[in-house]
């Protein structure tokens, strides 16, 4: 019996990079994995477009074969292909000098097509091996008619695929109990774990644990975890496990070289891994394009995450129909109240006031002494945007986002319970104190990722509410690091992916969308310096 590792860093690695690893990378990382004995090594992806340098979406096995220097017989080379992206007309007959197996990838329900396409692969003279993705969907009357499929067909290996991360012990025994009772010994088990849960590692010893007495198995993994979303089993973790305690020879200095030399450079450039997000997922059987949907154009917090998620169907978390997320997204949000008193409340209060909109920018730290100056000879009434800010007695505070809202709450007590609050209805609907909430719709205006940094919502309001003189202090424009933009440090980010360049620039288009709507209207003014002010 045998424990195998596939490395399959180029390969889920690519959903990460866009496959844009480049041709130093996918050479060296091939290369290290050779020298660390890895007994699988995964290239990428065969795709119906023509392959690039650098990519590891190749069109045919020739693609890959540059990259394959000292090919060793001991280790098989394989690629990936999607049972129905791609056509498999255009793979060549096997001719030894590239990989020497393809592995297909089929959906729950669809094991008779992939097997269809293997044995076309196999009649050009490559091994074949599967993967059957949601592998937790399967009842157990459908993993015994796929090991019976399998068993007629006899594959190099089928492999358990935990699709969204949502795997405990349990699922994984009773998947390959079934397995293997009904597989053929002939036929490995393989098993590819998501680390939604943090469990990846962990239910990867499992499983070698559980069969290794009994039959061949294949566990895969990536260096660093690379994957997309939580990532996957780590092959320099699974390595040392093996090494350790079943007798592995995998040599972990080649595997510690391939991470200084090549990862680095993504570990810094890109995110993967455990998250809360991404945990979210594993607890809802849900493809990860839902949530990075959900974060990438909404910045979604945790919490309405999961109200969203979990108001799909079953079906629907398995899938990803970004027009639906959108509609959810937006019942979710729209909690509709009657506002008209609080407008009409504030209409009031706001009347021929100057008002200073004192945003979380770290300006309003270094530029304090010219900012109070500023209050003392103009004496606007001030609003704090999304965060209480220690150094300054407000007038009101504005929230836009549950998580501000809930952190001013708990890191400032005192401040919080004396401050009038401005809420938009997406936080709460109903009323409490010195409270005033507004519909959210009202200050919105879509056609933007980011079209809800709260600067610009409050513009908005003060606009509704026929404000004529408006002074903005701390809307500087963010800095590449985290926090380091903000006069709080602990403050909450807003910002999931990090792209601050780009955060800016749309900021700035939006700011710029609104100021050419209201001039002559509304004297906006700036008392801190800002990269958003129009010029």
């Amino acid at each position: 019996m045998s424990i195998k590792i596939l490395d399959c860093t180029l390969r889920d690695g690519a959903y990460v990079t866009n496959s844009e690893f480049g041709e130093s990378s996918i050479r060296g990382i091939i290369t290290q994995m050779q020298k660390a004995h890895a007994d699988i090594i995964e290239c990428g992806w065969l795709k119906d477009s023509e392959c690039h340098s650098g990519s590891s979406f190749y069109h045919v096995p020739a693609d890959v074969e540059p990259y394959l220097e000292g090919k060793n017989k001991d280790i098989l080379y394989c690629v990936m292909i999607d049972w129905d992206r791609y056509n498999v007309e255009n793979l060549p007959q096997y001719d030894g000098k590239s990989v020497d197996a393809i592995r297909v990838v089929f959906p729950h329900g669809r094991h008779k097509e992939g097997i269809a396409i293997g044995k076309r692969i196999r009649e050009k003279g490559y091994k074949v091996l599967f993967q059957a993705a949601n592998t937790l969907a399967y009842s157990e009357q459908e993993l015994h008619e796929l090991a019976m499929a399998m068993n007629d067909f006899e594959p190099c290996s089928l492999s358990v695929v935990d699709t969204f991360g949502a795997m405990y012990f349990e699922d994984l025994e009773k998947i390959v109990n079934v397995l293997d009772k009904t597989l053929s010994k002939k036929i490995a088990i393989g098993f590819h774990a998501h680390n939604n849960q943090q469990l990846a590692f962990a239910l990867s010893i499992y499983f070698i644990e559980k069969l290794k007495e009994k039959r061949d198995v294949i566990v895969d993994a990536t260096l660093c975890g690379m994957g997309r979303g939580a990532g996957n089993t780590t092959t320099e973790l699974l390595a040392n496990y093996i090494n350790r305690n079943q007798h592995g020879n995998y040599d972990m200095n080649a595997i510690m070289d391939a991470i200084d030399i090549y990862m680095q450079k993504y570990q810094e450039k890109f995110s993967w891994g455990y998250s809360t997000p991404y945990f979210i997922a594993g607890m809802y059987q849900c493809h990860v394009n839902n949530i990075a949907y959900l974060l990438k154009n909404h910045r979604t917090n945790s919490r309405d995450l999961r109200t969203i998620i979990e108001s799909l169907s079953t079906d629907e978390r398995r899938k990803y129909d970004y027009d639906l997320l959108e509609e959810k997204y937006l019942e979710n949000q729209d909690r509709l109240v009657d506002d008209s008193n609080s407008l009409k409340q504030l209409a009031g209060a706001f009347a021929g006031r100057k008002i200073l909109l004192l945003a979380p920018g770290k300006s309003t730290i270094t530029n304090q002494k010219e900012i109070k100056e500023f209050i003392n000879s103009e004496n606007p009434i001030t609003i704090a945007v999304n965060a209480i800010n220690k150094g300054y007695d407000c007038d009101y505070i504005f929230f836009t986002n549950k998580a501000r809202y809930t952190y001013a709450k708990t890191a400032y007590p005192e401040q919080f319970e004396k401050l009038n609050k401005i809420l938009l209805s997406n936080i709460k609907t109903d009323v409490s104190g010195n409270e005033k909430i507004i519909n959210y719709n009202l200050v919105i205006k879509r056609g933007w990722n980011h079209f809800d940094n709260a600067v610009i919502l409050c513009l908005r309001l003060m606009y509704k509410l026929n404000v004529k003189d408006v002074y903005i202090a701390g809307f500087d424009g963010f800095k590449h690091h985290y926090n380091e933009s903000y006069a709080d440090e602990s403050l909450p980010t807003l910002n999931p992916d990090n792209k601050w360049d780009e955060l800016n620039e749309e900021i700035k288009e939006i700011y710029r969308d609104f100021y050419d709507s209201v001039i002559g209207k509304m004297n906006i003014t700036f008392v801190t310096e800002s990269i958003f002010e129009v010029k």
